[in-house]
């Protein structure tokens, strides 16, 4: 899944916190399925993985993008079949006075 788009409070500073800004999530997920077939319930509901992901995303806010990328990788660990998953948090809005395209931060995981 990549692109998940959602509107976020997260930041150190205080007008982040106050104003808010999108953050976009890409998410890779290492599924393990028990068998081959073409019903639903044998992988992952992508469609409620996303509304999860974007639940997080609007939920309390957290000081670094890092903490962030933990609490949606957590979300994708817990999804049923997934075995792995790398999640990458993108801020194209962080404050920085320089141009630049996008900042992000990537965490990987395994199920345990």
């Amino acid at each position: 899944m990549s692109g998940v788009r959602a509107r976020g409070f997260h930041g150190v500073l205080a007008e982040e916190r106050r104003r808010g800004q999108e953050f976009v999530v890409d998410a890779r997920l290492d599924v393990t399925r028990t068998r081959v077939s073409d019903d639903l319930d044998t992988t992952v509901d992508y469609g409620g993985l996303a509304e999860a992901l974007v639940a997080d995303i609007e939920r309390e806010p957290v000081d670094l993008i890092e903490t962030l990328a933990a609490r949606l990788l957590d979300t994708c660990l817990a999804a049923p079949l997934v075995s792995s998953a790398t999640v990458t948090v993108h801020k194209p809005s962080a404050p920085i006075d320089v141009p630049f395209t996008d900042v992000a931060v990537t965490l990987s995981g395994r199920r345990r």
